[in-house]
């Protein structure tokens, strides 16, 4: 299906099941199919699920639009517009990578919406330490994406974007996982999809140009919806240390640590993911 345009862009979803609504949003390199665990555990909870392509993902519309319209704000407007579209109350976000950072900033700007987050890394409170020898070590991609070598070197190439993608899913995942790559392989590699799919970080949204930024805000200013972060055990991008300063962004947030697995959420841990839901809604 696809929604109603809001700045030209329509996105694809799916939707389905009966009950409180959860809308679930994917993250980078993914798309949709990224909850296809996940998404029939929740409907067998009785919760309505709706899970969008953000834009310039997936089967959702791709233009070459100035990069701001990719950001959070720009996404955010989109999942907003969906929602109220569909006619959805009070909604629980979910989501990881991309897609948390979207749900964070719904929460932040529209909290009367929604019900509450649930989301994975990446999370406020990094700070200056995004420069830390480590950190540069695994964010170097977010610099890479906003140079246009990228274009001339990846996008529209099936191989350059296996091989590309391979990296991420691999060395970003937890022991024994195995990515299936085909379907996300056939999406990215068709013309100026990968670009549109980085636009993202031209924006300004990645996790580098955020954290440095960022500065604790005000009490009164804190995410104040029921929030629960769930933080994996081997994500190399955000080590576990660098939750020690969630309290200081949001007022009501538990956190749960899970261990074993890596930074693919939905498809590392979907179980956990279904029971904080569920247990949000």
């Amino acid at each position: 299906m696809l929604s109603e345009a809001v700045d030209g862009f329509r996105l694809a979803y799916d939707r389905a099941g009966e009950g409180p609504a959860v809308i679930l949003l994917h993250g980078w390199p993914g798309d949709r199919t990224d909850y296809r665990l996940l998404a029939p555990m929740l409907v067998e909870h009785g919760v309505e699920v709706v899970v969008p392509d953000l834009r310039g993902f997936g089967e959702s519309d791709r233009f070459s639009a100035d990069p701001s319209q990719y950001g959070v704000a720009a996404q955010g407007r989109s999942v907003v517009a969906l929602m109220e579209e569909l006619g959805l109350e009070r909604p629980v976000l979910a989501g990881y990578d991309v897609g948390s950072r979207i749900a964070q900033g719904i929460a932040r700007s529209r909290p009367e919406l929604i019900e509450g987050i649930v989301v994975a890394p990446p999370l406020p409170g990094i700070g200056k330490r995004v420069f830390s020898e480590h950190a540069q070590a695994e964010f170097w991609y977010q610099a890479f994406h906003r140079l246009p070598v990228i274009e001339e070197l990846i996008d529209g190439k099936p191989d350059a974007v296996r091989a590309y993608l391979k990296h991420f899913w691999t060395h970003w995942s937890g022991p024994g996982f195995e990515p299936e790559l085909d379907h996300l392989v056939e999406l990215y590699s068709r013309p100026g999809a990968f670009t549109a799919s980085i636009n993202w970080y031209r924006a300004g949204a990645g996790s580098v140009a955020t954290s440095a930024a960022e500065s604790a805000p005000a009490s009164y200013d804190r995410i104040s919806v029921p929030t629960v972060v769930l933080w994996p055990e081997f994500d190399p991008l955000f080590p576990r240390m660098w939750s020690d300063r969630i309290d200081d962004f949001f007022s009501d947030v538990r956190l749960r640590l899970v261990d074993g697995v890596g930074h693919f959420a939905p498809l590392e841990y979907p179980e956990i993911l279904a029971e904080e839901i569920v247990g949000l809604g």
